[in-house]
């Protein structure tokens, strides 16, 4: 990572970092913290935080060694970010180790006087033992795999062949993948114009391009003007998906947590349809009012929660229902690396049963002959493959059928792999038997998600 563009000094940014790892540890997201940081900061700051999100296990690891007594919160937290930052697990050090020091040792006078003789000491010790240190702190799960030890025994107990190579994997940076809307163009064309832009990419569907190297949304040709949009290429499987071999002009359709609003969008570019995009915040809904409007889509937009239909169904059956269910977001680690640290090992139940909620809700919703996809971006099978089985009992048999060519567990690994059906995980480019129709081309680089396309007989 090269070093961000600070227009503030690197202590100060620090500072912030600081703040930032408080607000994660106090339960705030890294998304909604950065709002609130100064706008001179905040590029710098989010690049830094990112990278202190992503080795923050070895670093918390190493501190517990390096001050077994714990300092006060504000100067435990400008250490662990100075340690996360020395770290050499990331693709490069984002500045020299005896500067981070320095700036580490002035924002530490800025903000705790008395401890910035105790910060250059760690830090300094740190810096000459590196090796030693980072070789004790890979001895532990934490170190080793940059995540909390209850989040590795999941996966290890989920995935046992492939979650060493996925808690790998949610340490990479990204791909920045748009999606073309296809009442615009497609992507070949559009990838023409980002050349002539210069702007590097690969086509890797018909409707999908994924740039060379990441860029801000407003320099992609055509972007204010609704020609494009930036999403996952596991999540652009979700409008096919529902969709499947078409459905009748008008037919209608409930986004049941819609916002914000991304698959909501490729529906409407996809079909002609009668659409409620719904979702309890009403403030995120918003979001999905401004993407609609810079797309030129219409649909209807509703406050409502989807598990409790009484307050807003008009009692006419939906056609096709998308439920892109809350839950833990293990499966986009890898673009909200805070994630990990936000989440407490009775999330996973927690949003498991608010899940099975929202099915057992919507299903009475949806016309006979009609289908229901189920999604989620989590690599938690509690989430997902147990979710389904669950819902399928409490149906009865044969009322809920899941389709052969439902994704099932999409892994996101490094080499685009995982060892198959049996355990309902999916390669990208062959999902569930290696012949379905619903692949993610490798190149891709597709987040973890997973699908389980429901028909009501």
């Amino acid at each position: 990572m090269a070093p961000p563009a600070a227009v503030l000094p690197l202590a100060q940014l620090l500072e912030h970092t600081a703040d930032a790892l408080l607000a994660v540890r106090g339960g705030r997201s890294l998304t909604e913290w950065l709002t609130h940081c100064p706008a001179p900061a905040r590029a710098g700051t989010q690049a830094l935080a990112f990278r202190v999100m992503r080795c923050l296990g070895g670093a918390q690891v190493a501190r517990a060694r390096l001050a077994p007594r714990r300092p006060s919160p504000p100067v435990d937290a400008l250490l662990t970010v100075a340690l996360a930052l020395l770290w050499p697990d990331a693709d490069d050090e984002p500045y020299p180790p005896h500067t981070l020091v320095d700036q580490a040792v002035t924002a530490a006078r800025r903000r705790s006087p008395a401890a910035a003789g105790f910060v250059n000491a760690v830090l300094r010790r740190f810096v000459r033992d590196r090796d030693a240190l980072v070789a004790a702190a890979r001895g532990t799960p934490e170190g080793l795999h940059q995540h909390p030890r209850w989040w590795i025994a999941r996966l290890e107990h989920d995935w046992p062949v492939e979650a060493h190579a996925l808690l790998a994997a949610a340490n990479r940076r990204p791909p920045m993948t748009l999606r073309v809307n296809a009442r615009r163009g497609d992507a070949a064309a559009y990838a023409a114009r980002l050349e002539r832009a210069g702007l590097a990419a690969v086509v890797v569907g018909t409707h999908t391009v994924v740039l060379r190297t990441p860029c801000a949304v407003g320099d992609l040709p055509g972007f204010a003007a609704g020609e494009v949009s930036v999403q996952d290429a596991a999540a652009q499987l979700a409008a096919p998906l529902l969709l499947g071999g078409g459905l009748p002009p008008g037919a209608r359709v409930l986004d049941a947590c819609a916002a914000p609003g991304g698959k909501t969008a490729h529906l409407l570019e996809l079909a002609e349809l009668d659409l409620l995009a719904l979702d309890r915040d009403a403030l995120r809904l918003e979001r999905v009012r401004e993407t609609l409007a810079r797309l030129g889509l219409r649909a209807r937009v509703q406050a409502g929660d989807a598990a409790d239909p009484a307050a807003w169904w008009d009692g006419r059956p939906f056609d096709a229902i998308l439920l892109d269910a809350p839950c833990t977001a293990s499966g986009i680690v890898r673009r909200h690396p805070d994630i990990r640290w936000l989440r407490r090992p009775t999330d996973v139940d927690a949003l498991a049963r608010q899940q099975a909620r929202l099915l057992d809700a919507l299903w009475p919703l949806l016309a006979p002959g009609g289908r229901l996809l189920y999604a989620t971006c989590s690599l938690f099978k509690a989430e997902g493959l147990a979710q389904i089985d669950a819902f399928s009992q409490r149906v009865g048999a044969g009322r809920a059928q899941l389709d052969p060519a439902s994704p099932g567990h999409l892994l996101p690994l490094l080499d685009n792999r995982t060892s198959g059906k049996s355990r309902g995980a999916s390669t990208p480019q062959d999902p569930v038997t290696g012949a379905g129709p619903w692949g993610v081309d490798p190149a891709a680089d597709p987040d973890g998600f997973f699908y389980a396309l429901l028909h009501k007989s």
